[in-house]
């Protein structure tokens, strides 16, 4: 199939030059970054060979941000400043919100978007997220061997302008040019569709840690067409692990009496929570003990029977999902050719099985279900990078989740461009005066299912001005409504005859100011070299924390080879060193570094000898050259 050039402006490739660009997957639990290299797609493993970070922040009093696996370990010692789920709350406001009652961490309620009390001070979702995704451009680059031309990062296909707005933000932050945002279910059915040369009718079934996606998309012929998508952004593992707190609460109730958990607690009863839930992927039962602060201990045991009891009602709301998915597209099930299992969640066996009975078809899950969306987004990156190949000529052709429309008279909305609309699109539509010389027209932009203004989302207000004064139903205002490949709206108003003009990029009120996003990014440039030390510093100390550690263990086995005047050099060092990698000085804890690892060569040296001869105790000479006659014709 001939397409046209489908790279981004000013992004095509000249020949034989390979563009740098990656797919994120920013997930609520777990992300990954991966990019297409010497033709097959990778996801990237950090210096630990771990493809998964986890979406985990923590913020000390001292200004000090770790991420990933790190952050997890702070968790444990410092629960109130160590943030998970960040997605959950990204472009929402405190009434968005259920339960947060969970939260190990404290909320802040504010009108344009939730945000979070920390040591470090009151940060949003948005710089949490700009961390995760800077942790992976990070890694990206140093995998990659330079700067990222630019990244297609995915989100939930219910996300709505505010949350897909607030994303870009973070991006924003973390200096990543965004090619697109892509559906995640679509970035699924992409790595599929490729990979096994699929063609028919789709359901991805996407149960990450956060949110709850289901899209319909046909294959034809390198064409990929999403057909409807539904959803539920507050919908996912997360709430599967909350069933077991739920439980244990109960326990706790009737055992120990009512009482408040600590952040801490919640923090380690959210983890073993979730580590209850995956052990019961592959066992009938598991048991844990819930250690409380003051040692009280209480032991738990669960059936997989039990916890498919407790979550039955939050899989029913998902298979129900895919019903009225299927229903906006007239599909039956049975014209369904396959399922894609996305996410970590679709691991659980109650899952699995619920797809299965409804669809009567085995579910797709050859790829791992937690790296399928980065690996399809890591392949549209490249394709919008302009780093084509021949045989890949493939198209994506994506929708709006919801609908977007106006409010008219009476606190009712007028759909302009309905849900499920292949994007991006533009649509207008004619609207009049309401009162005899009206010369402005306020224009409210809302999005949402709902017919009554008040049960939608509000995106923008703005007015048009300059109408001239004419009879009620007169003159004619044309709205137009236009979405971008990334889900993002603007609108414009313009009355005909005079040809007055108003329009607004949409920014929900949701999102962050344009003041808040520079002072973001004036603090992160302010502060790089600031960061750059404390990083180094930090390096160096595990460095002298390694070598110390080392030594001591050395010196408890073979310490007797030294004299004492050796070994006294040998601990004034080790003393010395310790005493520097509590401080701040990096050249003079690498001086400490150099100086004891010279200072401890003779004492390598004989422990290599003394190795040698345990080694070749109680053999002869012609034994010795016979073994190693043996090994040579081994070899051979």
């Amino acid at each position: 199939m001939a397409l046209f050039q489908i790279s981004e402006p000013g992004l095509s490739a000249v020949p034989h030059e390979h563009r740098l660009a990656v797919g994120i997957d920013l997930g609520t639990t777990n992300s990954l970054v991966a990019s297409v290299i010497s033709g097959d797609t990778e996801v990237i493993r950090d210096e630990e060979n771990s493809a998964i970070l986890p979406s985990v922040v923590h913020y000390a009093a001292d200004g000090t941000v770790t991420v990933g696996r790190v952050a997890l370990r702070d968790a444990a010692r410092d629960a109130k400043n160590t943030i998970s789920s960040a997605k959950r709350l990204i472009g929402r406001t405190m009434k968005d919100l259920d339960d947060v009652g969970h939260l190990p961490y404290d909320l802040v309620d504010d009108s344009s978007m939730v945000r979070i009390s920390t040591a470090a001070g009151i940060k949003s979702p948005v710089e949490v997220s700009a961390e995760i995704l800077r942790t992976l451009r990070e890694r990206a680059e140093a995998r990659l061997g330079g700067d990222l031309t630019g990244a297609v990062i995915t989100v939930p296909a219910y996300f709505d302008d505010a949350q897909r707005q607030a994303t870009k933000d973070a991006a924003r932050l973390a200096n990543i040019s965004v090619l697109r945002l892509l559906n995640e279910p679509t970035a699924a059915a992409l790595a599929y569709g490729l990979d096994n040369e699929a063609e028919g009718v789709y359901i991805v079934y996407d149960l990450g840690g956060g949110t709850f996606d289901v899209s319909l998309l046909k294959l034809t012929k390198g064409v990929f067409e999403v057909l409807a998508t539904g959803g539920d952004s507050a919908l996912g593992g997360d709430d599967f692990d909350r069933r077991v707190v739920d439980k244990v609460m109960a326990l706790i109730r009737e055992g120990l009496g009512e009482r408040e958990l600590t952040a801490a607690e919640k923090r380690r009863l959210l983890a073993l929570s979730r580590s209850a839930k995956e052990s019961l992927t592959t066992e009938a039962e598991t048991a844990f003990d819930m250690t409380f602060d003051d040692d009280t201990i209480l032991h738990v045991t669960l059936t997989r029977e039990e916890f498919d009891s407790m979550t039955a009602d939050l899989l029913k709301k998902t298979i129900g999902t895919v019903t009225s998915v299927l229903a906006d597209a007239k599909i039956q099930p049975a014209d369904i050719k396959g399922v894609v299992l996305v996410g970590g969640a679709t691991r659980m066996p109650s899952v699995r099985n619920a797809v299965r009975e409804f669809f009567n078809v085995e579910p797709l899950a050859n790829i791992d279900p937690d790296k399928v969306v980065a690996i399809g987004a890591a392949m549209q990156a490249n394709k919008l990078a302009g780093n084509t190949s021949e045989g890949e000529d493939w198209l994506l052709l994506d929708v709006t989740p919801l609908s977007l429309g106006l409010e008219t008279m009476g606190g009712l909305v007028e759909k302009v461009i309905p849900r499920n609309s292949a994007i991006p699109t533009a649509l207008a539509q004619d609207f009049t005066t309401f009162k005899d010389g009206q010369t402005a027209m306020a224009i409210h932009v809302v999005q949402g299912e709902r017919e009554l203004v008040d049960a939608c989302r509000s995106l923008a207000r703005f007015e048009l001005r300059g109408i001239p004064p004419m009879a009620a139903g007169a003159a004619r205002i044309r709205v137009t409504f236009q979405i971008d490949a990334d889900g993002l709206l603007s609108v414009s108003a313009r009355e005909l005859k005079t040809g007055v003009e108003a329009s607004v990029q949409v920014k929900p009120s949701y999102g962050l100011s344009d003041e808040d996003i520079v002072r973001m990014l004036q603090d992160g440039n302010g502060k790089a070299e600031e960061d750059m030390h404390a990083r180094e510093l930090r390096e160096q100390q595990v460095e002298a924390r390694r070598i110390l550690q080392s030594t001591v263990s050395a010196l408890e086995v073979d310490g007797d080879l030294l004299n004492e005047e050796e070994r006294r050099e040998v601990d004034t060092l080790c003393v010395t060193l310790v005493k520097l990698a509590e401080g701040t000085d990096i050249e003079a804890l690498k001086a400490g570094i150099e100086a004891l690892t010279k200072g401890t060569e003779v004492f390598a040296e004989r422990r290599m000898d003394r190795s040698i001869r345990e080694a070749l105790s109680g053999m002869n000479v012609d034994d010795a050259l016979f073994d190693t006659e043996v090994d040579n014709s081994e070899k051979k």
